[in-house]
């Protein structure tokens, strides 16, 4: 039986996959239009992970997010996920070159004592702890649909003020609606609107915005110090 060829070489492998995206989105809607370059490498992005064309139409983006979010991360900012699966799915070593913080409260023993004593998941706990924060933030949700309840809540109510949220918990008990309640929010937000989403989902989010931010190409636009 003659050997099988196929790809190996990691760069190789994913020109292709992308390759083959254009070309199913071609042939889903070859009057599908990509509002700018950096969203269309996000809702990629989002499909390579997924392999789930859905996300063409139900990743949605708010109050210019993308661009928030490329300013705090060129503003040694914060980020911050409600799983350590999402931040493990994050590519440290860019942001570590951005010089921006990453973290995940949700075993931190402060987020442990308010869960107990408010009785409420640890998850809206975390998002108490990192409003003490100072930097600007952004927060990745990819689980917990009480996580996004909750920084609703609280920049209502003043209480947290953070740049920007990717909102894509998954699930069907309160997912879809709290996505809907952050996608109607005035917080600039990434949204997968429904049941999909998920934490590789939301690392992959972050990353692909990561990916496409020049230092020294925006760095001039964003006043960076």
């Amino acid at each position: 039986m003659k050997k099988k060829e196929y790809l190996t070489v990691p760069a190789k492998i994913t020109d292709k996959s992308f390759q083959l995206i254009q070309a199913e989105i071609d042939r889903i809607d070859p009057n599908y239009h990509f509002t700018d370059p950096l969203q269309e490498a996000v809702i990629k992005r989002a499909i390579h992970t997924t392999a789930d064309f859905d996300y063409l139409n139900n990743l949605k983006f708010t109050h210019h997010v993308l661009q928030v979010i490329q300013k705090v991360l060129l503003n040694h900012g914060v980020i911050y996920t409600d799983t350590t699966m999402a931040l493990s799915g994050i590519n440290k070593r860019r942001l570590n070159a951005l010089q921006v913080g990453y973290h995940c409260l949700i075993n931190d023993s402060r987020v442990r004592q308010i869960a107990q004593t408010n009785k409420i998941t640890r998850s809206m706990a975390a998002i108490e702890v990192a409003a003490n924060d100072p930097k600007e933030k952004i927060y990745i949700v990819g689980n917990a649909p009480t996580a996004l309840y909750k920084i609703i809540e609280m920049v209502q109510q003043k209480r947290l003020q953070i740049a920007a949220v990717i909102g894509v918990p998954v699930g069907f008990v309160e997912a879809a609606e709290s996505k809907q309640a952050l996608f109607d929010s005035n917080i600039p937000a990434i949204v997968a609107l429904g049941r999909k989403g998920g934490s590789n989902l939301a690392a992959a989010l972050l990353n692909a915005i990561i990916y496409n931010t020049d230092l020294q190409e925006l760095g001039d636009e964003y006043g960076r110090h």
